[in-house]
């Protein structure tokens, strides 16, 4: 009886995730029918698709989970599926206004499509990749596609809204940003395993703080110029801080070292100072954050172009606490950027302050269960991968909030799951599925040491990378 023990494990993680599916499933349905019954007065003509393929995009992922990630988080797989699910609602509801006061077409089945390739593309990926560990073969290839993803639209991107973070591939527009966020987690992860006994045992102390000798600062050097030259030639902020932020954290994380987020700090406030003093798009996101209602005066600071910021302002500042309830508000005024980067204006506009502090700990969550599987992982890469995935999530998150709030100056990016892109909403699943694959070989792992070793059926992964 005593060999049942996992089974029993795997089985209530995933009876759990089960009941919490049909809950996430439940708020997407309920929200989807009073968006219709605020707007129209009446239940939307398409409840009954979103309700069928909402149980069945969260049927299908729990199956691919219980068959291929049996011990994973049960946590993981709800928050996203209901950040999807809440993102699909508000981008419906997006669609009636912006079609009503500008025209064009709805943009929801195209999320909804993109939803179901991300989905599908997590169940792939925990197919393929049976164990994380047997990414760390490949750490130096994925950097060389990381490399060439990032610099790809600085010579074949299109310029759009003042940024080239795009680049068209047979007729789909392809942001490779979202993407390198996981490939340098990925390397980084790796390169950290094989070195931080030299980055963390040498240098000397200046003040109090041991600094990294300046052989092992050429790694972070190295990085610091790449963040700047993608902000510098693609005037691509978000990507350049999250590249960079990640990277920071992982050292930190690797090493115990201090010193090497007073030299991350220090030398990205060197380079944003330098580059938002010179380069002007980026000058004028600096313009527009430093005074969001410049727009409306007669003598304007230059670079300042639109009224985005002003009016998610009012959107927040409408809202209140409790919002003006969903489908009540206008979050159209915000014009294109309402369904991409500035999607929680509409949230803090018609779900209030608590609505964008319940996305926020969603997030939070998302995050905390990243960290915390990193506790509890046995070998140092999974650990590093994981604290990578989780502050990559958290900085996004942080880069675009901060923006559309006024706390630092926007970014452009889009909000993971929330927001309207599908090189995003596929990219996010993609880190889902390593979190949940990181987090199923710890608790099998954990599991098997419980048994103890005659019973321990977990054979041991060959790695390159030195491990």
């Amino acid at each position: 009886m005593r060999g049942l023990r996992p089974l029993t494990a795997a089985g209530a993680r995933r009876r759990t995730e089960a009941l919490l599916l049909v809950f996430v499933t439940g708020i997407a349905v309920f929200g989807n029918a009073a968006a219709g019954l605020a707007m129209n007065g009446e239940l939307p003509p398409n409840l009954s698709d979103f309700t069928i393929s909402m149980s069945l995009l969260s049927l299908v992922g729990h199956l691919g989970v219980r068959r291929f990630a049996a011990y994973a988080d049960p946590l993981i797989l709800p928050l996203a599926m209901l950040l999807t699910g809440l993102g699909l609602v508000l981008i419906h509801r997006l669609d009636q206004s912006y079609i009503e006061r500008y025209g064009g077409e709805a943009n929801a089945p195209d999320q909804l499509m993109w939803t179901v390739v991300g989905v599908a593309a997590c169940i792939l990926v925990l197919a393929l990749v049976r164990d994380h560990r047997l990414l760390q073969r490949f750490i130096y290839i994925t950097m060389a596609v990381a490399l060439v993803l990032l610099i790809a639209p600085a010579f074949f991107g299109a310029d759009t809204y003042g940024a080239k973070r795009w680049i068209i591939l047979f007729g789909f527009s392809l942001q490779p940003g979202e993407f390198v966020k996981i490939m340098i987690a990925i390397f980084f992860a790796g390169y950290l395993v094989m070195t931080r006994d030299s980055l963390a045992l040498t240098g000397r102390k200046f003040l109090g703080v041991r600094l990294p000798p300046m052989r092992q600062l050429g790694p972070i050097v190295t990085v610091w110029i790449l963040s700047m030259l993608v902000l510098v030639f693609e005037r691509d902020l978000g990507t350049s801080l999250i590249f960079f932020g990640v990277f920071v954290v992982m050292l930190y994380v690797a090493t115990e070292r201090t010193s090497w987020i007073v030299c991350g700090l220090f030398m990205a406030a060197v380079g944003a100072f330098a580059v938002g003093s010179t380069e002007p798009h980026v000058k004028a996101r600096v313009a527009a954050w430093l005074n969001p209602l410049s727009y409306y005066w007669k003598d304007r600071p230059p670079g300042v172009t639109s009224d985005q910021s002003a009016q998610a302002l009012f959107s927040f500042g409408t809202g209140g606490i409790s919002g003006t309830g969903l489908g009540m508000g206008h979050p159209e005024l915000i014009k294109f950027a309402g369904r991409s980067d500035f999607i929680l204006t509409t949230v803090g506009e018609e779900l209030g302050l608590a609505g964008v502090m319940a996305v926020l700990i969603l997030y939070a969550l998302l995050v905390q269960r990243g960290l915390r599987m990193a506790l509890g992982a046995r070998d140092p890469f999974g650990k590093l991968l994981a604290v990578g995935l989780s502050a990559a999530l958290a900085l996004q998150v942080f880069v675009v909030a901060g923006g559309v709030t006024g706390l630092i100056p926007l970014t452009g990016k889009a909000l993971p799951f929330l927001a309207k892109g599908g090189s995003s909403l596929l990219a996010n699943w993609i880190m889902i599925a390593l979190l949940l694959r990181i987090s199923d070989s710890t608790e099998r792992q954990r599991q098997a040491d419980a048994r103890g070793p005659a019973e321990t059926t977990i054979t041991p992964v060959a790695v390159g990378g030195g491990v």
